[in-house]
């Protein structure tokens, strides 16, 4: 059911088919664009939306379609289906190129009918179609809609003949005209000429008398006259008797030709349709690629959910203003299904419901619409509007009545497949009454299960959407320093007209703004400030969040550059290895072979002095070659002071070198700074270092193997295996592992030392227990370890 009976024209829908319209070529598509209607079948709704991509995949593909000629043959069909009737040659041609069309749409759908099954079952209105009446019509009509002269033999010898008596009828008329100017009987710069459909000859009007012949007309001024010579008489004659006997016989070869269609005009009308159709949802397809349009996913729930919705005309008027639309995004389901948008005038209110109600009626229209893909939407029985003013002067109905009208038929029919969408809901009447019957009615309707969009100003519609279940608020977002509207739909929270703010913006008095103020009432004020200072906080974290994602992008890159540069050291690392260890054997095995000749020299020379000597000198020569050069790295001194360490004292963390300053000191523990990061280590692991070097070892960090924070959180790992390690060397592995965890910021941390006899487990666990970072531990999941691995959760 449809509500009012001008709904689309309310909506703009009728601007969309004046659209879809000039996208047709023919007048078949224009009659198949005025009976586009609303739908709710959702078989037929999605098969017409599948066409319509599908063709709209054909024109991005760019492949051969064919693009003319769809043309309406139902007027010709309709005089050939008279026994004795024939089509003429123009009609005929006609019929030619539409065949021609159909025989290229069939040829398209028979090759890639895979890739376009929606399309590919419209063939089925052209099964019965002879497309051997397009060769007969090929044998008669050439491509410029002429009859061929071999369309029979009877044709071909007229036309011969034809041809034969006007070179004849050329010859003596270029000689009496010849004769008739060397006499001075015909004006200057004259030739012959053609009336009545005969040559004849231009003659003064005072020698008319001097040539015999027949005068068939004469010029304007009446000095000339047009004649026709006595011996051209005859030929023309018998040229005229010949192009009689043509028609004759071209009418004979059209009937003929007009009865070998007569069989096949039931097939031609179907095609006709085809043709129609085709064209139809071309321009649907045309259409929908000038506005980016999709086909979203049709859902049996109700579902109304779009992303980058966009009002197709709103779109084209801004586009030739070089501007761009700002896009809708809207979500409405289960106990979100009746949505009221407030906000400002002139915010977008109306436009945001106008945009979802075209869309939508296009959608159950069969038209593809200018949102995401990935939206989603169903289908709905009932569509109900209103929007405008319906004042009726004939009825005496005022606009409240006109409104109330409108409400009454919403609540009687509106139901659990009804969309309904209210523009300015209450308006009209006194606010105070008017917001109370417009509250009673949304719950009405929300009462009946009906989907929509209302837009008010009403506080109290507000509260009650806030308030029921089924309803949700939505605001239309406004930049209250700038007082400009920013066009952008937020569903969750009411939005506030923003009138104290504009009024003051504008430079209304304070005296005015405060006695308006004093009369709105301190409550709704606040509320209504609450709403703006919410508006503000939006636009605030807005912005921070558009930084967040910046800064999200570019942690991303660096961190994928950081992989990469990772997998490249270890890919070099592990070639210079190879390397390594190739050339280590190398020297193994020459060492050996020197080893092996100077035992051979030493014992064939029977172990004399000398001989022993020199080999040994030899042996040992060899041995300086290949010894590895030694490299010394300098490290800038650190003086450790000793003593009692004190707070405000600097120290060094003797197991990993970290610098770090004392901030407390708590028996045996100490808590530390080390840059930005606070720890807490046992004292015994310190030792006090020179103040006035802690700046140069600080400089000095980035160029040796001292503590680097940036290159620790690299090179940590969560992981830590003991399997294999003594008790002994457990509790220092432990103890640095947790300390630079802690440092790191790194909250779960997670040890393997296997089951065993138990020995490492308790040693780990039994040294946990004492460590202050530590707030708890625990087994590894049965799947993954069990109680061979302790999980560690730090403070």
């Amino acid at each position: 059911m449809l509500y009012p009976s001008n709904l689309e024209k309310k909506i703009n829908f009728k601007k969309i088919k004046e659209l879809l319209k000039a996208e047709c070529s023919s007048s078949l598509g224009m009659e198949y664009v005025d009976k586009v209607a609303f739908s709710s079948d959702p078989k037929l709704v999605n098969k017409l939306l599948d066409q319509t991509q599908e063709f709209l995949d054909i024109l991005i593909s760019g492949e051969s379609f064919p693009a003319s000629n769809f043309t309406n043959l139902n007027p010709y069909l309709e005089k050939a289906k008279l026994e004795g009737a024939f089509l003429d040659q123009e009609e005929f041609h006609e019929v030619k190129l539409s065949l021609m069309t159909l025989q290229g749409c069939i040829k398209f759908f028979s090759k890639y009918g895979e890739s376009y099954p929606a399309l590919s079952q419209l063939l089925g209105l052209v099964l019965d179609l002879d497309l051997g009446l397009l060769k007969a019509i090929e044998l008669v009509v050439d491509e410029k809609g002429q009859i061929r002269s071999n369309a029979s033999k009877e044709l071909q010898l007229i036309r011969n003949q034809i041809i034969y008596e006007e070179g004849r009828l050329r010859k003596v008329m270029d000689r009496i005209f010849k004769e008739a100017r060397a006499k001075g009987l015909t004006p200057e710069d004259s030739a012959i000429t053609i009336r009545s459909g005969r040559m004849v000859i231009p003659v003064a009007a005072e020698n008319k008398r001097k040539l015999r012949g027949f005068i068939h007309d004469e010029s304007a001024t009446g000095q000339t006259v047009f004649m026709e010579p006595e011996e051209a008489l005859d030929i023309n004659n018998e040229i005229r008797d010949l192009e009689y006997m043509e028609r004759r016989e071209i009418i004979k070869i059209l009937t003929q030709l007009t009865d070998r269609l007569r069989p096949s005009i039931p097939a031609l009308r179907k095609a006709t349709n085809y043709l129609g159709l085709i064209d139809f949802i071309r321009a649907k397809a045309k259409f929908a690629q000038k506005t980016e349009s999709v086909k979203p996913v049709i859902v049996k729930e109700r579902t109304l959910s779009w992303t980058h919705a966009r009002h197709p005309l709103l779109e084209m008027a801004l586009k030739s203003q070089q501007k761009k639309i700002v896009p809708l995004s809207i979500h409405l389901e289960g106990q979100n299904r009746l949505l009221v948008i407030s906000g400002p005038n002139a915010g977008g209110k109306s436009v945001t419901l106008k945009t979802v109600a075209l869309l939508q009626y296009m959608l159950q229209c069969g038209i593809l619409i200018p949102v995401h893909p990935d939206s989603k939407s169903s289908l709905f029985d009932n569509f109900f509007i209103d929007i405008g003013d319906e004042q009726n002067l004939e009825n005496d109905l005022s606009t409240y009545s006109s409104h109330l009208m409108s409400m009454k038929h919403f609540t009687q029919f509106a139901n659990k497949k009804t969309i309904l969408f209210i523009d300015e809901f209450g308006t009209g009447t006194e606010p105070q009454f008017g917001g109370a019957i417009a509250e009673s009615i949304l719950l009405a309707l929300n009462k009946a299960g009906a989907f929509g969009i209302v837009t008010t100003h009403y506080g109290n519609l507000k509260q009650a959407a806030n308030k029921n279940q089924g309803l949700v608020n939505g605001a239309m977002r406004y930049d209250v320093e700038k007082l400009e509207p920013m066009y952008q739909l937020e569903i969750g929270k009411p939005g506030s007209s923003f009138a104290l703010e504009i009024a003051s913006k504008i430079g209304i008095s304070k005296e005015i703004l405060n006695y308006a103020k004093s009369q709105i009432g301190e409550e709704r004020v606040r509320y209504d400030r609450l709403l703006t200072q919410l508006e503000n906080e939006k636009n605030q974290y807005s912005g921070l969040l558009t930084e967040v994602k910046s800064k999200e992008k570019l942690l991303q890159t660096r961190l994928k550059e950081y992989n990469e540069l990772k997998e490249t050291l270890e890919q070099t690392k592990k070639r210079y290895i190879q390397e390594a260890k190739q050339e280590a054997k190398r020297l193994l095995d020459e060492t050996n072979k020197k080893i092996e000749a100077t035992i051979r020299e030493i014992k064939e020379g029977k172990a004399e002095k000398e001989a022993t000597k020199k080999v040994r000198k030899e042996l040992e020569s060899f041995k300086e070659e290949i010894k590895p050069e030694k490299v010394v790295v300098k490290e800038p001194g650190i003086t450790v002071l000793g003593g009692k360490i004190e707070t405000g004292d600097w120290v060094r963390l003797k197991d990993n070198g970290a610098i770090a300053q004392v901030l407390q000191l708590r028996n045996k523990e100490v808590d530390i700074s080390i840059g930005e990061l606070k720890s807490t280590v046992k004292l015994s692991r310190l030792e006090k270092i020179s103040q006035t070097q802690v700046k140069k070892e600080t400089k000095a960090s980035s160029n040796r193997s001292g503590f680097n924070t940036n290159q620790k959180m690299m090179d940590f790992s969560p992981n830590l295996d003991l399997r294999g390690k003594r008790g002994e060397e457990v509790l220092s592995l432990v103890q640095t592992f947790i300390d630079e965890g802690y440092m790191l910021g790194v909250k779960d941390l997670r040890i393997v030392h296997g089951k065993g006899d138990g020995i490492l487990r308790e040693i780990t666990r039994n040294l946990l227990r004492t460590m202050g970072p530590v707030k708890k531990m625990e087994d590894e999941h049965a799947d993954r370890g069990g109680a061979g691995v302790t999980l560690v959760t730090l403070k």
